[in-house]
């Protein structure tokens, strides 16, 4: 018999599936949608987006190792450190941080991948020069073979210029965006603001139909908009209105203005595109959101403008003969370009070598010829129009998205050597534990000024490889400190290995928190990475100070006083007691008690921690 989860999911579907069919027998279009979709595809199927679908599973499952953890797939080789490390930057785009992460960037994909592809088309468009008899008509290869491609080709765009050590699909579902908006402005809104959060839902509701959550605290972690790549997700989307306008150019076609407005105004908005923030002090972000909903607002203008704004040149005729040096038209040419009153003058004086005669001639053909220049000059002012500047300014924003991103992609470790015995050395991984040391990467092309993280320090579990140029703060000390456990996965194509991360703290009345940091690897025996510094008790009992100390990887209590010199002992095991200093200790559970003369008090309690499920 089906389990209860399984028959909700069956009537899930049923309920869509119903609903769909009963709404089709309703609205009778004059055209069916199966004749709208075979005009422009292969059976009517985007075959380029389920074939680009496959490959993102594809790397997601054999590259990263999710087919063995879907759950924690290796991420940390595949993420774009720096141009000296190809692997990364070839694979970032296709790879991906988890399974939500991959079902997100693949919800976006099913709904605008399929616009794009249809906007292009496996037929080629009538108005496309294209050669019927041409290879690259051909609908397959364009349906199986050029569109993937291109999208691939995309990709490796996104990796090369994104900023920072960036890792998902998202850079090109942005340019899948951006194409499919300046063909099909509602529609694209439509699907990337409605159709894409019901096919989110309907997969978890499939997949889960009825899901438990419990009330629980969560980690330290930044805002939802710091995990972001803002830069990378702009510079996909103008990478897609750059191809979608040469596209529309190409074939003579334009969008409707408004309409393409609202749309890219709408889609910065809700994608989170004015989040433009950088990083202050102690983990703390400066979010520049009113600067960054102006520049939305004039990207949206400026990206509306790029493809219906006039094509009347912007100089008057008049400013034009200006600046070809004469407000009069030139002297008519002759057949090699120049003016007809050259020749004459160079017969004149041909076979003589008259001193002033010759000077006089030279002084004629420089007019002439920087006449001619100054009109050549003036032809691509007079070829701007405000379309034209538009366009031009789209460029230049994704020039500038792309360029921003190059210094940073130089960057090199400085140093990937561990800084104790410590540290697990897995190939050429390094994993420790530390605590306040500065980022550890430097640019490679020897100019200071872009040095990236300048004066910025890393906290936690470190993962370090100088042959891949990778330097990652993988786990943060406040995380940590609040799951108490966790693990590091480090590898490359065909294998990986687990790190595994444990702390554990004794909290002092009134003070900080005295904790040991353990690292191993799976199969070896754990070693001790990280002891931090001693905390005293606020409680006083009997004139004596308490303070816990973590001393080769024991915690011990010591006892000292104005009268008496320190005396230490290990902590008791649970429901034991010791004695120091003329103070007898007891642990019970998790909390351990000092007495004397009749006096006691709670002085330390472990450290607890929360799982995050």
């Amino acid at each position: 018999m089906l389990s209860l989860a399984a028959t909700l999911s069956v009537l899930v579907a049923a309920a869509l599936v119903g609903s769909i069919a009963i709404v089709r027998r309703v609205h009778r279009p004059e055209r069916r949608w199966r004749d709208v979709l075979r005009s422009r595809l292969v059976y009517g199927i985007p075959w380029g987006t389920l074939v680009v679908i496959a490959f993102v599973v594809a790397v997601y499952l054999f590259v990263q190792d999710g087919l063995t953890n879907v759950g924690d797939p290796v991420t940390i080789p595949y993420r774009t450190w720096s141009y000296f490390y190809p692997l990364g930057m070839a694979t970032a785009s296709f790879s991906h941080a988890g399974p939500g992460h991959l079902v997100g960037n693949l919800a976006g994909t099913v709904v605008v991948a399929p616009l794009a592809e249809y906007a292009w088309g496996h037929y080629p468009d009538e108005r496309d020069p294209q050669r019927p008899d041409s290879w690259r008509a051909d609908p397959r290869v364009r349906a199986f073979v050029l569109f993937p491609l291109a999208v691939v080709a995309i990709g490796l765009v996104t990796s090369l210029f994104a900023l920072g050590p960036v890792i998902g699909f998202s850079g090109v579902v942005f340019a899948f965006a951006g194409f499919a908006i300046v063909h099909y402005p509602i529609v694209t809104i439509v699907a990337t603001l409605g159709v894409q959060s019901v096919v989110l839902r309907l997969f978890y509701a499939l997949q889960d139909p009825i899901r438990t959550y419990t009330a629980q605290p969560s980690p330290p972690s930044a805002p939802s908009w710091a995990g972001i790549a803002i830069q990378g997700h702009a510079l996909g989307l103008f990478l897609g209105f750059v191809l979608g306008i040469a596209l529309l150019k190409r074939r003579g076609t334009r969008p409707n203005p408004f309409r393409l407005w609202l749309a890219v105004l709408l889609f910065g908005f809700s994608k989170g595109l004015w989040a433009i923030y950088w990083f202050g002090g102690e983990n703390s972000y400066i979010l520049f959101q009113g600067p960054g909903v102006a520049i939305v607002s004039v990207l949206a203008l400026v990206v509306t403008l790029s493809m219906t704004a006039s094509e009347t040149p912007l100089l008057p005729r008049r400013i034009e003969g200006l600046l070809a040096g004469s407000t009069a038209p030139p002297p008519g040419p002759t057949d090699d370009g120049a003016s007809s009153v050259v020749r004459p003058l160079e017969l004149a004086g041909s076979g003589r070598d008259d001193g002033p005669t010759t000077a006089r001639l030279d002084r004629v053909r420089e007019i002439v010829g920087g006449g001619r220049r100054r009109a050549r000059e003036s032809n691509w002012l007079s070829a701007l129009t405000p379309k034209g500047v538009a366009f031009l300014a789209v460029v230049g924003i994704l020039a500038l998205l792309a360029g921003i991103a190059v210094p940073a992609n130089f960057l090199v470790v400085d140093d990937a050597s561990a800084s104790s015995d410590a540290a697990v050395q897995i190939e050429d991984y390094t994993v420790e534990y530390v605590e306040g040391v500065p980022n550890g990467l430097v640019t490679g092309i020897g100019i200071d000024a872009v040095e990236s993280d300048e004066g910025l320090e890393a906290s936690g579990v470190v993962v370090a490889s100088e042959r891949r140029q990778i330097w990652l703060e993988a786990i943060s000390t406040q995380r940590l400190a609040f799951t108490g456990e966790e693990t590091v996965a480090v590898g490359g194509p065909g294998w990986r290995e687990t790190v595994h991360v444990e702390r554990t703290g004794w909290e002092p009345v009134g003070n900080e928190t005295v904790y040991q940091v353990w690292l191993w690897e799976d199969g070896d025996d754990r070693q001790l990475a990280y002891e931090s510094n001693e905390s005293r008790a606020e409680a006083e009992i009997a004139g004596r100070n308490v303070t816990i100390d973590s001393a080769d990887d024991t915690f011990v209590l010591a006892v000292d006083s104005s009268e008496t010199e320190t005396v230490t002992t290990p902590l008791p095991n649970d429901n034991e007691t010791a004695s120091a200093g003329g103070l007898t200790f007891q642990r019970e559970n998790e909390t351990i008690y000092a007495s004397a003369q009749g006096t006691r008090v709670a002085i330390a309690s472990e450290e607890t921690y929360d799982t995050v499920g």
